[in-house]
């Protein structure tokens, strides 16, 4: 299965509305004639780099080098330069599709504009022919947990069957509207949203992620995307953790629900703790927690309505999976390697060829076919009692408490466990003994968190978190190393910092 899919899936559509932003609406037609433009626009570039908001015309982009067999490379806005320079310099792009022009010239990598239209320029360099894989019609970089991080080399056939099993998988729900939240060039939307909405018919509305409440280093602004989400009356979304969390405190905080359109919000990128996702579902939000990885296409394990568990939903037909000690091996037809790798990858690899990946993540299935995730095997603290413990595990259920906005737990080698705290605002350090207290109570004596640390929230901008929000554990451990050392000493009258 090819872009071919996706191109029939839009042509049966004829003069429906399938595509929408803050300036366009598109019929599939009115689609399907952007994208023939654009591929003649896009002619004979091997490697499109698309760095831009989120757009109709950023899907357009993504459609057209689907189309005509080139790479498409996103690059995630939230990219130093030294991160940009280093994903065109893997990829050897030739051509960039981006908004922000400058930005790329600025890199002195040879880039200079070809055209612009619709706010939009097209940019060309000389280069070398790539040295990716045959069948690569996508490299998707990791989220910038490193300052040069790796390409994942990504096949036509394993996005679009990874599409196709989202969308059939959500298929009895009737999904009327997408509403599109996280960043485009973030595979899970691109893949499970973008793709799997084309496939099933429905339409995609795709605002600037201002508009909904993204505010860069300033963090998330929960009022915008419930203000927008009234207006769109979306059916569905996908969300990250740190996206939910913020939405919901905000109903809570303004006795508000989510619009009643919803029908199903997928939320992946780390684990959820199950009481938190009761608490959305209260809220009107119908969240259903998932599991999935780039070098898979992006989905692997869905929860659904009627079939769901406390773990991280039944893995889909696309994925084959095994467990070896305890570690989650995954193949399936998406993955063909990074860029960057001596040997380079296979070039002559068949698109249909598969490749087991080895995750890093413990997990086990039960009796109905779950998966249960148990954490990463790296991040496994083994303390000084010989506990092994899951630091996921235990974030989870603290970050299932309103007070606290991110927690990082610590303590290999160590006689107890230890974290630190960003806290929501406006909580007191009463607010912050009180919810840990109570999420102690979840957890058996040994995976208790005895003491912690109350630090500024960890970001982009300061180091200690990835572009989508995620903590950088080892960075987080480093800079606050000598404060952690006296959590094992404190004094004994003030046993909580």
């Amino acid at each position: 299965m090819s872009a071919t899919r996706l191109l029939d899936a839009l042509a049966a559509q004829g003069e429906r509305l399938v595509l929408s932003d803050a300036c366009q609406q598109l019929s599939a037609a009115e689609v399907l004639r952007k994208v023939q433009a654009l591929t003649a626009n896009f002619a004979n570039a091997q490697v499109i780099a698309v760095l831009a908001d989120n757009s109709a015309n950023w899907v357009l982009a993504d459609l057209a080098t689907l189309t005509m067999g080139a790479v498409h490379l996103p690059l995630p806005t939230f990219f130093s330069p030294e991160q940009m320079v280093n994903a065109l310099t893997q990829t050897q792009a030739d051509a960039v599709y981006t908004d922000q022009p400058e930005r790329i010239t600025a890199l002195n990598l040879g880039f200079v504009c070809e055209w612009t239209q619709d706010s939009h320029s097209f940019l060309r360099r000389p280069v070398a022919p790539h040295n990716l894989p045959q069948a690569c019609c996508k490299v998707s970089f990791t989220s910038g947990s490193t300052g040069a991080p790796k390409g994942v080399c990504l096949s036509a056939s394993g996005l679009m069957a990874t599409a196709q099993a989202v969308q059939s998988s959500l298929a009895p729900l009737d999904i009327q509207r997408h509403l599109v939240v996280l960043p485009l060039s973030l595979l899970l939307e691109n893949t499970a949203g973008i793709y799997a909405a084309l496939l099933n018919g429905s339409p995609l509305h795709v605002p600037p992620l201002a508009s909904l409440g993204w505010r860069g280093m300033a963090g998330f602004d929960p009022a915008a995307l419930q203000h927008m989400a009234f207006n769109v009356q979306p059916s569905s979304m996908i969300l990250v953790p740190e996206l939910l969390k913020a939405w919901l405190l905000f109903l809570q905080l303004t006795q508000q629900r989510a619009p009643q359109s919803l029908r199903f919000v997928a939320v992946g990128g780390a684990h959820v703790d199950a009481a938190f996702i009761s608490q959305a579902r209260q809220a009107g939000i119908p969240a259903y927690e998932g599991y999935g990885l780039t070098e898979c296409g992006s989905v692997v394990s869905l929860n659904l309505p009627g079939d769901e568990s406390t773990g991280v939903g039944r893995v889909l037909p696309h994925v084959q999976l095994r467990l070896s000690q305890g570690e989650v091996l995954l193949q399936t037809s998406a993955f063909l390697g990074y860029t960057g790798q001596t040997p380079p990858p296979e070039t002559t690899r068949p698109a249909a060829a598969t490749h087991e990946f080895a995750t890093g993540d413990l997990g086990t299935l039960d009796a109905q076919g779950h998966l249960h995730l148990m954490g990463r095997s790296k991040n496994l603290l083994i303390t000084s009692f010989g506990r092994n413990i899951s630091p996921e595990w235990v974030e989870s259920v603290l970050l299932a408490q309103p007070a606290l906005l991110q927690a990082v737990v610590l303590g290999d080698a160590r006689p107890w466990l230890v974290a630190v705290l960003a806290p929501m605002p406006g909580m007191t350090e009463s607010h912050i003994t009180a919810a840990m207290a109570y999420a102690n109570r979840q957890l058996p004596d040994y995976a208790q968190v005895k003491h912690w640390l109350i630090a500024p929230p960890m970001t982009l901008a300061n180091g200690l978190a990835t572009g989508n929000g995620r903590p950088k554990r080892s960075a987080i451990a480093e800079q606050f190393a000598s404060r952690l050392e006296t959590l094992y000493n404190p004094p004994a009258d003030h046993p909580t910092p």
